[in-house]
């Protein structure tokens, strides 16, 4: 089944997604020219052949073997024109295919580039498989139009044409009648086309949803098999195939008649019955001699055989048509503004002035917020789920920008550092552990390429890691998620060390002992606490006893600052956290009962004994 030339109504029209193929093929647009222009002498050439095997077998009714001349003449001819049309295919698919290798590579560095600087926060509302796509898959989708597509449009358009100017020279009634396949064939597709319109959106959506749903279910496979959950696990995976599967087959099913009535009707066979049908009724009616349906005969089989390729041609037209959208919208993706001051904080004072923001643009997450962490002291925010909490986290290393209001780093507003700048001041450990697939060493000494062996190895220390490090089987030089394969805890500490290593005046922790095990949590707090010297230090905290110390203690509410303080001022004022301290000492205190009823059971068995 051919899709091209489909669209989708709630989607950009044919025009934008030309438009945006258009913008994307600009660095190869002249190889392509190029390419094309060779391509129409090989498609030229590739009819001559034709032409002198009709033209021989005419010569050679006519007056058999008495002109030898002209049968070698004829010969020579398809020869040079076979060489000539080998040459230019091998030329012009070499041509193509070095462009699309330039186009993928310039395609890959700009998405590269401008997803560099996006701001960090964008990555967390798309999944893997949509980024995947966009960067792998749609600029791959482009490879068949760039180093085949172009050829195969030049080849259907160029064989016919010069193929019908030849036959009208010699009888255009009989030209007329080789037409009538064509005609129909393009009435047929064009009923399937029409039929087909407004799924090729809806396609590569849902193709989309199948790949978002496959790597989501890889990543999570040992967590969900611990806890016997695969069978829930991967019915979302499942889901999202068997929708993929209706919708193709009712793609397909929709118009399987046409499609089948037109490859029918553009079959050689049905060319050469049309033509021999057509061609012994006029010889019939004494319009023509019989020898001049050679001629028909010969090149009326070659006229529908280009037209196949065309329809799949522009089938691979318009999916990188519909890629090029998406890639296009990558590369719009809104960026940071980068200052090109390039200022330089004047000391580590942090500072918010009114702070608002929003994600959607409409419901504030934050409002208002004013705040300032000075250097060598902690600073914890706590509050409800949705309070606010993570969202200063993240607008501190610039995830995002406020909707409203400044953050000034050493009186400078963070817009006019540069992300260098920035980052050699901040650094931070999130609840979402990210580790590459390298080394257990260049991830930890991701911030510092350049920091020696030694170095790593006392953050690893710092953060509790470095004798599960040295268990592994190649030690710091293991793999992460090939050899070493780490827990959630192990992984978190991981992350620890780097940012340790990283040495950075500022430290951002979202949480970052939630999957620290008990019996490393206390030196890891120990670690950090040893950061705050001369440092700031924001956490985020849900585990209130990890924060009981703190300088200073913010209690965020519906975005808003509730209350803040130190830990016996805030209990004392019997507000949020007041509440919110309560029902944690309740939690720490809480034994379920057939926890209690075993434990008994167990001693008392014990004493027996």
């Amino acid at each position: 089944m051919s899709t091209a030339a489909v669209t989708d109504a709630s989607g950009p029209s044919m025009r934008e997604q030309g438009a945006a193929l258009w913008r994307l093929l600009r660095p190869v647009r002249g190889q392509l020219m190029v390419a094309v222009l060779v391509q129409v002498v090989a498609a030229a050439a590739s009819v001559v052949p034709f032409i002198a095997v009709a033209s021989l077998a005419n010569a050679l009714i006519q007056h058999g073997l008495s002109q030898p001349d002209e049968i070698w003449r004829w010969g020579w001819v398809a020869v040079v024109a076979l060489v000539i049309r080998a040459l230019a295919t091998l030329i012009a698919g070499a041509i193509t295919h070095y462009a699309d290798n330039d186009l993928q590579l310039i395609l890959r560095r700009r998405l590269a580039a401008r997803l560099e600087r996006a701001p960090l926060g964008w990555f967390t509302q798309r999944s893997a498989g949509a980024v995947k796509k966009g960067v792998a898959d749609d600029v791959a989708a482009m490879h068949h139009l760039v180093s085949h597509a172009e050829l195969e449009l030049t080849n259907a358009i160029v064989v016919p044409l010069v193929t019908l100017v030849y036959l009208f020279s010699i009888n255009w009634a009989l030209a007329l009648v080789v037409l009538v396949p064509m005609v129909l064939g393009f009435y047929l597709y064009g009923l399937q086309l029409k039929a087909g319109a407004g799924k090729m959106q809806e396609y590569s959506a849902s193709m989309e949803r199948v790949t978002s749903a496959g790597i989501e279910f890889m990543q999570g496979i040992a967590v969900v098999k611990t806890f016997g959950q695969s069978g829930r696990a991967h019915r979302r995976f499942l889901d999202a195939t068997t929708a993929f599967i209706d919708f193709f087959w009712g793609m397909v099913m929709g118009t399987r008649r046409t499609t089948a009535a037109g490859d029918v009707v553009l079959a050689p066979i049905a060319s050469l019955v049309v033509v021999l049908g057509g061609g012994a009724l006029f010889a019939q009616l004494g319009w023509i001699e019989p020898v001049t349906i050679i001629p028909f005969a010969l090149l009326g089989l070659g006229l529908t055989g280009p037209l196949f390729a065309m329809w799949y041609a522009l089938t691979s037209v318009q999916q990188a048509q519909s890629a090029a959208v998406r890639v296009q919208e990558l590369l719009d993706t809104p960026v940071l503004d980068e200052s090109e001051t390039n200022a330089v904080p004047e000391d580590e004072v942090l500072q918010l002035r009114g702070v608002s923001f929003s994600y959607d643009g409409e419901h504030d997450a934050l409002r208002g917020v004013d705040l300032t962490l000075s250097p060598g002291t902690t600073t914890a925010l706590v509050g409800r789920s949705g309070s606010g909490k993570t969202t200063v986290s993240r607008l501190i290393p610039r995830f995002w920008d406020p909707s409203s209001g400044q953050i000034l780093l050493g009186g400078q507003d963070l817009r006019t550092l540069s992300t260098e700048e920035l980052f050699r001041h901040v650094s931070f450990v999130f609840q979402d552990v990210q580790l590459l697939r390298t080394t257990v060493l260049d991830n930890i000494r991701m911030a510092r390429p350049q920091a020696t062996a030694g170095e790593v190895h006392a953050a690893a220390r710092s953060a509790q890691i470095h004798d599960r490090i040295l268990e592994l089987p190649r030690g710091y030089d293991s793999i992460i998620g090939e050899d070493a394969l780490l827990s959630g805890g192990e992984a978190q500490r991981v992350s620890i060390a780097r940012a340790i290593l990283a040495d950075t005046p500022i430290l951002v922790l979202d949480e970052a002992t939630a999957f620290a095990d008990p019996e490393s949590e206390a030196l890891i707090q120990d670690a950090l606490s040893e950061l705050t010297t001369g440092r700031t230090l924001l956490v985020i905290a849900h585990r209130l006893s990890t924060i009981e110390h703190a300088d200073q203690i913010v209690v965020l509410d519906s975005g808003r600052i509730a209350e803040r303080g130190t830990h016996l001022e805030l209990v004392a004022a019997d507000g949020i956290y007041a509440q919110l301290w309560a029902d944690h000492e309740r939690a720490s205190s809480w034994t379920p009962r057939h926890t209690s009823a075993a434990s008994t059971s167990m001693t008392t068995e014990g004493a027996r004994r």
